[in-house]
Parts: structure tokens; C-alpha cells; sequence
């Protein structure tokens, strides 16, 4: 039963984890939608960031630190992660920026042109 036991155990580990960035998504006063995920350990080299058919996807890999010594408390996990978010039609594909600082991806939507309120002058007749 022991054998058993760890070998089903070995089959877990050798399995790919997924992962699970939080993230906040909020409109800032410009009329952009801001996305941010938090990612702590992972390199702007281990990210992919694409958008095709109206979805933002966001991938990538946090990479297993080796310790100097034995594991005592371990909350952050390795292993890739995908975060699909569904884009609509006032979102300009063309102008979408991203960043990372101190461990958090901000993603920044810009609104089209043609969607962004603007005000109209009243002329005096």
C-alpha cells in the first residue's frame, strides 16, 4: 500500500501545476481599462501577452527557486499559468501597453476614438 502511495504521489509532482495570478481590473480616470496581476517571481522573459479574437491572453511560467537547505514554509508555488480575458469592441487592439514593477503586470486597454465621449461646444447664434 506504501509503494502504491508514493509512486501515485511521483505521478502528481511530475504532472504540470497551473497557477492562478490574482488580479484587479479597473477603469482609470482617462476612460482606460487597466489590468493588474500580481506576479511575484516571475520575469518579464517567462511572459507571453497576445490578443487575437477579442481576448487578451496572458501566459507564462514562475519558475521554482532551489533553496539553500530544506523547505520550512512554501505558499508561492511554481508552474505556468493562462489568463484569458474577453476584450469588447471599444478596446483598441493597437494601443495596448504593458509593464511590470515590483512583481505586478499592469496591462493598459485604450479606449478607440470613436467610443471616447468628448464634449460639444455650444455656439452662441
Amino acid at each position: 500500500m506504501a509503494r502504491q502511495e508514493l509512486q501515485k504521489r511521483a505521478e502528481q509532482d511530475s504532472r504540470e501545476r497551473w497557477i492562478l495570478p490574482y488580479s484587479r481590473i479597473q477603469e482609470a480616470e482617462d476612460g482606460a481599462i487597466v489590468v493588474m496581476l500580481e506576479m511575484p517571481g516571475v520575469s518579464r522573459d517567462d511572459l507571453g501577452i497576445e490578443v487575437e479574437n477579442g481576448e487578451l491572453r496572458i501566459t507564462g511560467r514562475r519558475k521554482d527557486e532551489k533553496p539553500q537547505g530544506e523547505h520550512l514554509l512554501r505558499e508561492r508555488r511554481e508552474g505556468s499559468f493562462s489568463r484569458i480575458f474577453t476584450l469588447d469592441d471599444t478596446v483598441d487592439p493597437g494601443s495596448i501597453e504593458a509593464a511590470m514593477s515590483a512583481g505586478v503586470l499592469t496591462v493598459t486597454l485604450r479606449r478607440k476614438e470613436a467610443v471616447k465621449p468628448r464634449r460639444i461646444a455650444v455656439k452662441a447664434g
